[in-house]
């Protein structure tokens, strides 16, 4: 397999990897417009469009977070085909009429799509941990999200006011408990695991 090569776009997932308010504002500046743009000439209006960006915005965020993005095309073609793919499923979603699509912007670039299609599989493997991760008592939550921010476990069994033990066989027995979820969930199936 070869080694794929980082677009120099890859500043813009970084960026928003660290919150860089001026990456952001950019990416708002530069490629926004094209996004509302289309979406208002698809049946779409400014406030829909506006939703689109920013839940693309938040998949990007937390892709980027899980240092799972890594950049292989132009950041305009990558975001542009995310946004259109959510807004097209949007719009199937709130008709089974059919849709006049006013598309003057394609892509057969293959490296964009291949982005994009990881991206979607990133997010449909986030909703389907979030649902299950809902699943759990609160306390299995409490313990878990502490393990994702704090440190060591002794931060979170300080912070819990609970033994090192206790804390270790609990995240031990929710994670296993959540891992068993997923993997029994039919959604989890049909996903492309990677």
């Amino acid at each position: 397999m070869a080694t794929q090569i980082i677009h120099s776009d890859q500043i813009y997932i970084e960026g928003l990897a660290n919150n860089d308010s001026a990456i952001i504002q950019s990416i708002y500046k530069k490629f926004v417009p094209k996004v509302i743009s289309y979406i208002r000439n698809n049946s779409g209006d400014e406030d829909q469009a506006q939703d689109v960006v920013q839940e693309i915005m938040i998949l990007l965020f937390n892709q980027a977070k899980a240092n799972k993005l890594q950049l292989s095309c132009p950041f305009d073609a990558y975001f542009f085909l995310l946004c259109k793919r959510k807004w097209l499923n949007e719009l199937k979603k709130a008709s089974n009429k059919g849709v006049t699509i006013n598309d003057e912007y394609t892509s057969n670039n293959e490296p964009t799509e291949e982005m994009v299609t990881q991206t979607e599989i990133f997010e449909e493997k986030q909703e389907l941990f979030d649902l299950m991760f809902h699943k759990l008592g609160d306390k299995c939550q409490e313990v878990l999200k502490l393990s994702f921010t704090l440190k060591s476990m002794e931060e979170v069994a300080e912070k819990l006011q609970v033994t090192y033990g206790y804390v270790r066989k609990k995240k031990s027995l929710c994670t296993g408990q959540l891992t068993q979820w997923i993997r029994e969930n039919s959604r989890f199936k049909s996903l492309k695991i990677t």
